[in-house]
């Protein structure tokens, strides 16, 4: 049920959201103790403001109000915000966004005795990602296949 809630959900808010000049970055439909949560990611170049999210906040829980069917049948909580600067990667179209970011990649098994990369994000192709890593004081690279990646986000260099 939850991908369906978050398919129409996107299909619903992306003209509300491109109308504004943001871009959708995500939507979820998750259950966290009690309570249904329903969480829709925006960004837009320079960054999200505090008006933007009242601006999004208002239009789509205005439509949410009046659209019919509801896609939500039951009581849940409305979450709009900024993906964070550490947002996940999790479409193709993400990781595209993301070259010659930094990154954090998770991989499910280990690759080359690793199991965590973190480095610049070099290339996107449609069978691995290649990084450019520091292991220890070493400049290394590494191609990582797109099958054994668990998570990707962009990550915070310190």
């Amino acid at each position: 049920m939850a991908n369906d809630v978050v398919e129409k959900i996107t299909e619903l808010v992306t003209p509300i959201i491109t109308a504004k000049g943001f871009s959708l970055w995500d939507v979820e439909f998750v259950k966290e103790g009690r309570e249904m949560f329903l969480r829709i990611f925006i960004d837009k170049p320079g960054g999200i403001t505090m008006d933007d999210i009242v601006l999004a906040t208002n239009e789509i829980s205005e439509m949410l109000d009046v659209v019919d069917p509801d896609p939500i049948p039951q009581a849940y909580m409305l979450e709009i915000s900024s993906p964070g600067a550490e947002r996940p990667l999790k479409t193709p179209e993400d990781l595209e966004w993301a070259q010659g970011q930094y990154v954090h990649v998770s991989l499910y098994q280990k690759l080359d005795g690793v199991k965590d990369y973190e480095g610049d994000l070099v290339s996107v192709t449609d069978e691995a990602l290649t990084l450019n890593y520091l292991d220890k004081t070493r400049k290394k690279s590494v191609e990582i296949p797109r099958d054994m990646i668990a998570k990707a986000r962009l990550a915070i260099k310190f």
